[in-house]
């Protein structure tokens, strides 16, 4: 018996297959909207932009703590977090999370 049939037979083994599969649907899911979060507008000749990072709630301690990883957090402001320094290359990551809406380049204060 292959054990591929034996995983298909056992209620254990049907239910680990089908939670594994419902996290690879939920990571493909995260990777295809990532994208579409990120706003046109980010200069492309630039190494590393700085961002605003909107999310649907205001954020907590939590969520700075994540985007500190990426680049140096400036600030919050309502439910967008400031997020300076970001090089190109982590633009996907940051906007991969569930809970991030929107990432735009930071307006420049004037």
């Amino acid at each position: 018996m292959s054990i591929a049939r034996a995983v298909m037979r056992s209620t254990r083994g049907r239910l680990a297959l089908g939670a594994l599969l419902c996290y690879l649907a939920w990571q493909g899911w995260l990777g295809a909207v990532a994208p579409g979060k990120i706003a046109a507008g980010l200069n492309p000749d630039a190494e590393k932009v700085n961002l605003l990072v909107t999310l649907p709630f205001p954020p907590e301690r939590f969520h700075v703590i994540v985007f500190q990883k990426y680049g140096r957090v400036s600030g919050t402001q309502d439910n967008s977090i400031e997020v300076r320094g970001v090089r190109k290359a982590d633009l996907h990551a940051v906007a991969r999370p569930y809970w991030v809406t929107r990432v735009e380049p930071l307006p420049t204060g004037g």
